[in-house]
């Protein structure tokens, strides 16, 4: 079965328009659950909306919203009043310009979301929206209306389709300056810094999502499995953590030591492995020699 789509409408550019669907890229389905239960019954509980002054349990159609002006003061906002604030197109993704990707913040991006062409009528002129992209290689910017919010989202070609992401606002983002300001500046040696390198050298790679592993995804599923079946939990035993302290420069040579001893050691056995060889040839040609010499 095709999944669901999250949100139907139409991708435009200038006077080029397509209808478009958006299927979010994520899921958390797979992710192991746990319900609030009554320990006596087994059954499971749930959640009421209580006064928090009188204590009485509030109906569902006493329940709405308030915006708090002050301690314990609050206007009330009725769902026809929050109409007024609607965006009018609310069902087109309007391309208002298009940035190098670089230039995007890693930490605006929000949820990435999957666009295909609504059916084959709209399939040419997606293609020619996602190729035109794809030729100048940038990531156009647009604003949606997802559950009655307004997001910015940046789209860019993946493969066949698009992919958007919706971005934060200025106003989400905290500034790094109150978290970094207290960050001293130590004097650090060029060698510190060198040797580092060569750590980080060491550890070089290719990001590869398939080598991501969930362990502690898959160690719930292993207790819950286990408690089913009426086994024991036992606790694993608190590790102790080292107390001896070990200098900056110490660590540092000691991790690249780490870090290379199996190779340097794999080097020298084929050192002395060749040396042996290159000895039995030379004891084979002289042997040979003295065969004919004789």
């Amino acid at each position: 079965m095709a999944p669901r789509a999250y949100w139907k409408g139409t991708l435009k550019l200038s006077l080029v328009s397509c209808p478009v669907v958006l299927y979010p890229a994520t899921t958390a389905a797979e992710k192991t659950r746990f319900h609030m239960i009554n320990r006596e019954t087994g059954n499971r509980l749930k959640q009421q909306m209580v006064d928090s002054e009188t204590g009485d349990v509030v109906e569902s159609d006493q329940k709405g919203r308030g915006y708090e002006l002050r301690k314990g003061k609050y206007v009330e906002i009725e769902p026809e009043e929050l109409e007024a604030v609607q965006i009018e197109s609310n069902h087109t993704i309007d391309i208002e310009s298009f940035v190098p990707s670089e230039e995007i913040d890693q930490r605006y991006l929000n949820h990435p979301y999957y666009v295909a062409p609504d059916g084959k009528a709209a399939i040419d002129a997606f293609a020619v929206i996602r190729d035109a992209m794809k030729d100048q290689d940038r990531v156009a910017l647009a604003k949606i209306v997802l559950t009655n919010r307004e997001h910015i989202i940046a789209i860019k070609p993946l493969g066949k389709g698009l992919l958007g992401t919706t971005l934060r606002f200025p106003y989400e983002l905290r500034e790094e300056d109150q978290f970094f300001d207290d960050i001293k500046s130590p004097k650090i040696t060029k060698d510190m810094v060198e040797l580092a390198g060569h750590i980080l050298h060491t550890k070089a790679s290719h990001f590869d999502p398939s080598k991501f592993k969930d362990e502690y995804e898959t160690a719930l599923k292993a207790l819950v499995k286990r408690k089913a079946s009426g086994k024991k939990i036992e606790l694993p035993e608190p590790e102790e953590r080292p107390s001896n302290v070990v200098s900056l420069m110490d660590a540092l040579k000691q991790s690249l030591k780490g870090r290379g001893g199996k190779k340097t050691a794999a080097k020298s056995n084929a050192r002395r492995t060749t040396g042996r060889r290159q000895a039995a040839k030379k004891t084979h040609r002289s042997t040979a020699r003295q065969r004919k010499a004789g």
